[in-house]
């Protein structure tokens, strides 16, 4: 019968210990075992709009208005603008030879980008010009904490981490693999930073932090080692006391926003839309058509009037949003009665991109020191307009833009315009 008992005792022993592991899987964590975030069945892959090739910035502009951005509004950006970024990065240019963007020593291409969103952790596929979540937790304050607690990094609508392989890259380049893996990084940074501007967007590279921090934050494999950060979003606008906008609410001014009823620039319109807010002004959307229209960049917005039942006498501004669908409305007769009208009735005009042309078609700008798409210089001219190729034009009530780059600019001069017109506050004394 001994081996009986020991059978049983045996069999105890195996109970205890298997409830003692199972006690400490569930204590573990408590003392810093990191539970995982998610499950893998939570876990998703998100397919990203096809990139535009063809922006509204020209290389040029882009390059002499990027600028680094410190603070960021609280605006998310929606995925055709994370998938022009990721395409600007790492994005494929030639299917068949397999080429990206961005330069990479002997076509290796160590480079993966992780996007770190308030929707959770992606790491970006170029193959499939997809998303692969991580995990769905938002993770920009710890990627911030690992990075010195610089505040871009938390605010920011998008945070892109630029993590790389010297390994990949030493099976053919040896001991040189490290430093042209980080040149390679500082051209998928660029890239990344120019699209930003060309999207009307701020953006703010970060190389001071801990990289093991920064990598257990991200998940990163340990092939790969994290290089930079692109902090990217909308630039953030400095909002007015309470008294400046209670007094802007009183004595608000209305502007109607023209856009094409198709591929309307999406910065031009939706930056011009946020800065006319911010300073008290209210604004329309109308469009040849109503209902919701999409944008180059994939953005959307609804038009709320048609142009046919467009009444010039109830805003104060007309602003016509360029892109390439602006086109459509170059001698469009409705539109160009509605520029005469609003000239007739001394109103604010303004057009931006390629919709200084709606203006000149319609004989507002003879006689007038105005700018646009440097391609439309001498069509502009023949209608008897001054151009002057100047990011932004105010000759009095009318005010034109070259490009996208310059839509903050624009909208403030029409913001300036309008209150200069506003209506003197009464000071008589009350008796």
């Amino acid at each position: 019968m001994r081996w009986l008992r020991d059978s049983q005792m045996s069999c105890r022993m195996l109970m205890a210990g298997c409830c003692l592991t199972a006690l400490l899987a569930a204590v573990l964590p408590a003392f810093g075992e990191a539970p995982r975030r998610t499950l893998t069945g939570d876990l998703k892959v998100i397919q990203l709009p096809e990139p535009n090739r063809a922006g509204p910035v020209s290389l040029e502009t882009a390059i002499n208005t990027r600028r680094s951005t410190r603070q960021f509004a609280d605006t998310p950006l929606n995925y055709a603008q994370i998938g022009q970024l990721a395409w600007a990065g790492q994005g494929i240019t030639d299917k068949q030879q397999g080429l990206r963007a961005a330069p990479s020593a002997g076509d290796l291409y160590p480079i993966e980008l992780y996007f770190v969103m308030p929707e959770g952790l992606f790491v970006y596929n170029p193959e499939g010009h997809s998303l692969k979540q991580i995990s769905s937790l938002d993770l920009r304050k710890q990627l911030s904490a690992a990075a010195s607690g610089l505040g871009p990094v938390e605010d920011a609508a998008c945070d892109i981490v630029i993590a790389g392989s010297a390994r990949k890259v030493a099976v053919k380049y040896g001991n040189k693999a490290q430093k042209l893996m980080q040149l390679e990084a500082g051209c998928v940074a660029q890239n990344i930073q120019l699209q930003a501007v060309s999207l009307g967007l701020g953006s703010m590279p970060i190389g001071d932090f801990e990289t093991r921090n920064v990598a257990r934050v991200c998940e990163v494999p340990a092939e790969l080692e994290p290089l930079f950060i692109v902090c990217v979003g909308y630039p953030f606008v400095q909002q007015k006391s309470q008294d400046q906008s209670l007094s802007a609410v009183q004595t608000t001014k209305k502007a109607v926003l023209i856009v094409p009823a198709a591929q309307f620039a999406d910065a031009e319109l939706f930056e011009t839309q946020r800065i006319l807010t911010e300073a008290g002004i209210a604004s329309v959307v109308a469009s040849s058509k109503i209902g919701v229209i999409q944008g180059v960049f994939g953005g959307i917005v609804a038009s709320e009037i048609t142009l046919d039942n467009l009444k010039v006498e109830d805003f104060d501004a007309v602003v016509f949003i360029g892109g390439p669908g602006a086109a459509d409305y170059f001698n469009n007769p409705v539109v160009l009665r509605i520029a005469r009208e609003a000239s007739a009735r001394n109103k604010v005009i303004a057009a931006i991109s390629a919709a200084p042309m709606i203006l000149a078609n319609a004989g507002v700008l003879r006689g007038i020191r105005a700018t646009g798409l440097p391609q439309q210089r001498e069509q502009m001219k023949k209608t008897g307009a001054q151009y002057t190729g100047s990011a932004v034009e105010r000759d009095g009530n009318i005010i034109t833009a070259n490009d996208s780059s310059a839509t903050v600019q624009f909208a403030r001069v029409i913001v300036t315009v309008l209150k200069a017109n506003l209506p003197k506050p009464d000071k008589t004394p009350i008796k």
